[in-house]
């Protein structure tokens, strides 16, 4: 049996053992992690590049990341001409409100309301902020559309 204690990250064969928890008892199928999600591209990594001190200033000491769907919103937003928008101005937007402004929050996350313009007519967007542990238990903070787990 291997030790939870030096290695958190469930692998499949793994017994769920949570009393009271609904999945107690069962069995670990398949594992997709973070860094998995990341290196397909269903999340992108804002813990590095251009955008790493703009998540930093915000989330200090946590990953952040953001789902693809809300990478596309957010380069549509760059690509309009019209509105001069660039990704550590959006993505800076994007993370103040979901700190300042959370419309309904829930164990783990929250939902905000943050202008974004370029994306077309709709320019109000709810988005979703869920805080949980990553890969090894690490804080993680990751931004989604509402829908999105």
């Amino acid at each position: 049996m291997r030790d939870l204690s030096r290695d958190p990250v469930p692998q499949p064969g793994d017994v769920i053992h949570q009393p009271g928890h609904p999945l107690d008892g069962f069995v670990v199928v398949s594992v997709y992690t973070r860094a998995q999600a990341i290196a397909d591209g269903v999340i992108v990594d804002a813990t590095g590049g251009d955008l790493a001190a703009i998540s930093a200033q915000h989330f200090p000491g946590v990953h952040v990341a953001m789902t693809a769907a809300v990478a596309a919103l957010i380069q549509k937003a760059v690509d309009h001409p019209d509105h001069g928008n660039d990704w550590k101005g959006v993505w800076h937007d994007v993370l103040w409100m979901s700190r300042v402004a959370p419309v309904k929050s829930f164990p783990g996350g929250r939902l905000f309301k943050v202008i974004i313009t370029g994306t077309g007519r709709r320019r109000l967007h709810t988005l979703k902020l869920q805080i949980h542990p990553g890969d090894k238990g690490e804080p993680c903070a990751t931004v989604m559309l509402p829908e999105e787990d």
